[in-house]
């Protein structure tokens, strides 16, 4: 597999899914929340799980593990919702990030970092940065850019627009 690595150097967020650590870059983390009331939106993608009122702002929330096609897991207190930008093609768009537990934030150095390895079709895996090897353990890099397709940034801004149409709307006939 010929996987172009990206600049790899600098600070990431670590994270927990399962036994496994994944890391997105920090310039791309706005917050870390803890879980809150999700609400369901009908007709949204399996792996979208609602949208959150996060201080009058209604964000969409991505279950992490459904979306990386993990299995399911029970909740505990150290679930938690990563708040990160993502570019689209009109703006960036706020995007809640559902993880098992945040770990903390390490510098990635770029002898640190190895492209993953051919394991079969590349272009399912093109999500995946890089492989850090940081203190013995392997941190799995995110490029949340693509971990949110374009097609789903679509449909979560139409989401966000209804919803803050109905609460326009809502407030209006008050």
């Amino acid at each position: 597999m010929e996987t172009t690595l990206t600049k790899t150097e600098g600070k990431c967020l670590t994270f927990r899914l399962g036994r496994e650590e994944y890391g997105v870059e920090i310039l791309k983390v706005r917050e870390i929340v803890g879980l809150m009331d999700i609400t369901a939106v009908p007709k949204t993608a399996a792996h979208v799980r609602g949208v959150v009122n996060l201080r009058g702002k209604i964000i969409p929330v991505v279950d992490l593990r459904r979306k990386l096609g993990l299995p399911e897991a029970a909740s505990s207190r150290e679930n938690c919702i990563i708040i990160v930008i993502v570019r689209s093609r009109q703006s960036d768009v706020l995007v809640g990030l559902l993880v098992d537990a945040v770990n903390e934030v390490l510098w990635v150095g770029e002898g640190e970092v190895d492209a993953l390895p051919d394991i079969g079709d590349e272009g399912a895996l093109d999500f995946i940065r890089g492989l850090a090897k940081i203190r013995g353990r392997v941190v799995i890099l995110l490029d949340i850019d693509k971990v949110v397709h374009q097609q789903d940034l679509q449909g979560l801004e139409q989401l966000e627009k209804i919803i803050e149409a109905k609460e326009t709307k809502e407030v209006s006939h008050e």
